[in-house]
């Protein structure tokens, strides 16, 4: 087979960027096809040894940097650009771009793995709250009415979906009306693979930790709020700010610095609505480390609310720190739990299962 990968674009290094790691190792001849990258950002830093193929908005300066966004009605002509007409699977990383769907693919086979369908055309809440201003708002309920109609017609096109959860599975069937295979994304910070600490709790330090986006927050002032209210010790990840007694703002840390962050916190937060998965939880669990996360979205799939950590329904800083409190008061041995739990979402297993899909899939095409 002969085989091409697409993603969004590469900026950030996230979970998104995790799965398109898995599947360039998978496929290590296959090129990556983008709409644009970022030469210094995280992600290119990642990829650059790969054959990345950017579209044609990378020559409009101050594109990636930042005109992505606000010309995001783009998307069809930047993905009807690529010619894919000599190859035989085309497996996506689709998140908000819109990346699926392609025109010129002839007689490929395209294979959409979904992290989700766009947040920002079906009212999710997004990283970035880009509609706060009027004009923008109104802008952006014209582009996004647009977008919707070609989102749909787009996913007709696509052959087989994959879904990064079965809350992503069902967001596919609710605005897609399209059947999709779960396969969770796959969960490896060190290269040994998921860690096998035999236990945790006396290598612990008395902080919490929580990773996010540099662009967004994902309950940032959540944890931040509930920290100054309580005073525990908060560790925070990907995002930058004036550090304060109690809050360490660590911006971008290499893989081998989280790992040792996930294994030295207390516990770690994880404080998205309607999370699509979250992978950062499971990268925890991977350390040994338990969850106090919000019971709703893909949170819901990966934490076990009182083996591997607790789950709260209340979204306020009252309910958080309710929870913190909660969870404090059980005194236990979390860790084999979560390394147990951690260990359904390997890399290894993410490969295996991909592979065996494509492989199938492809036969019955051909």
């Amino acid at each position: 087979m002969k085989i091409a990968l697409v993603h969004d674009q590469l900026n950030e290094f996230g979970g998104a960027e995790r799965v398109l790691l898995a599947l360039s190792e998978m496929w290590p001849e296959a090129p990556i096809y983008t709409a644009y990258y970022k030469k210094g950002s995280p992600a290119w830093e990642r990829f650059k040894h790969n054959d990345i193929r950017p579209s044609w908005v990378q020559s409009i300066p101050g594109f990636a940097t930042r005109l992505a966004s606000p010309l995001r009605f783009l998307a069809p002509d930047i993905w009807n650009s690529f010619d894919f007409t000599g190859y035989d699977v085309i497996v996506g990383s689709s998140s908000w771009y819109i990346t699926k769907g392609f025109a010129k693919k002839g007689k490929a086979m395209e294979i959409c793995y979904c992290h989700t369908p766009p947040r920002w055309l079906y009212g999710y809440p997004t990283s970035v709250e880009w509609q706060k201003h009027m004009l923008v708002r109104w802008y952006g309920r014209v582009i996004g009415f647009f977008m919707r109609h070609y989102d749909f017609a787009a996913a007709q096109r696509v052959d087989c979906f994959i879904a990064n959860s079965v809350e992503t599975k069902k967001r596919i069937q609710k605005f897609y009306r399209r059947d999709a295979i779960v396969i969770y994304p796959p969960i490896e910070l060190s290269e040994s693979g998921i860690m096998n600490h035999e236990s945790r709790n006396n290598n612990k330090k008395n902080y919490y930790l929580f990773v996010s986006r540099p662009v967004g927050s994902k309950g940032l002032e959540l944890a931040i709020e509930a920290a100054k209210r309580t005073g525990f010790h908060l560790k925070i990840v990907g995002s930058t700010g004036n550090n304060m007694k109690n809050i360490e703002f660590l911006g971008y840390v290499s893989d081998e610095a989280l790992t040792g962050l996930y294994a030295g916190a207390r516990g770690f937060l994880a404080l998205a609505t309607n999370e699509d998965f979250g992978m950062t939880p499971v990268e925890a669990m991977s350390a040994g480390t338990p969850v106090i996360g919000f019971r709703g979205g893909g949170y819901t799939e990966s934490v076990i609310d009182g083996k591997t950590g607790i789950l709260f329904d209340d979204y306020s800083v009252a309910g958080l720190v309710a929870a913190v409190k909660k969870f404090e008061k059980i005194k236990k041995d979390w860790s084999k739990d979560c390394i147990a739990q951690a260990k359904k979402f390997s890399k290894n297993r993410f490969q295996k299962e991909v592979k065996k899909f494509v492989e199938e899939k492809y036969a019955t095409h051909s």
